[in-house]
């Protein structure tokens, strides 16, 4: 009973993540999504995107990645992209957030969510690069489809999204070249996104 009830505890603690409330705007352009609904809607992404992975990828094995990536954001909280103060700390926080939550499965399970926010962090394998180009590609197509709210309202400059970016075509030329002809350079010209 010990394995399940350590299993039941973390499944409990991980609802919180519906709580941590992002700096992107849903699709209706009013409510902020939160992790959980970033981490779902970039797992479908995956389903229906993943032929434009610059190399064949592990699906499911990315899908695992995207859903608990964000998980350390229960004790970290979300870090805006463009926060460059909160940049300094995300790492240690979020390794320290690591520590504490995934260490309430059992040790099999626990080195599992490990090896795989690690992989993520890392950014080495086809899967991680995949995962990292939809963790960008969501919210940059979430603040096109509002208008670039959060980017008039935060004074997002093109070369923050162009540093934030400068590897995403490492995991899909495609949908890089896609978010930034669809997204980024229109908002460029609409003066949403300042030069």
């Amino acid at each position: 009973m010990e394995r399940i009830e350590k299993q039941m505890e973390f499944i409990l603690e991980i609802d919180k993540e519906k709580q941590i409330k992002r700096k992107t705007l849903q699709s209706n352009g009013k409510d902020f999504e939160d992790d959980a609904q970033h981490a779902w809607h970039m797992s479908i992404m995956t389903l229906l995107l993943n032929e434009y992975a610059n190399e064949e990828i592990d699906v499911l094995k990315t899908i695992s990645m995207l859903l608990i990536h964000d998980l350390v954001e229960i004790d970290a909280g979300d870090t805006y992209a463009y926060d460059s103060q909160g940049l300094k700390t995300q790492s240690t926080r979020e390794a320290k957030a690591a520590n504490r939550i995934f260490n309430l499965l059992p040790e099999d399970q626990a080195k599992k969510m490990f090896d795989l926010w690690n992989e993520f962090e890392e950014r080495k394998t086809a899967e991680a690069k995949f995962a990292r180009v939809l963790d960008n590609f969501q919210p940059v197509m979430l603040n096109a489809a509002t208008d670039g709210r959060m980017w008039v309202e935060n004074g997002v400059h093109l070369e923050q999204i162009l540093k934030r970016n400068e590897k995403t075509h490492e995991g899909s030329e495609v949908l890089w070249k896609y978010m930034y002809e669809h997204f980024i350079m229109p908002n460029v010209e609409k003066k949403r996104i300042k030069r």
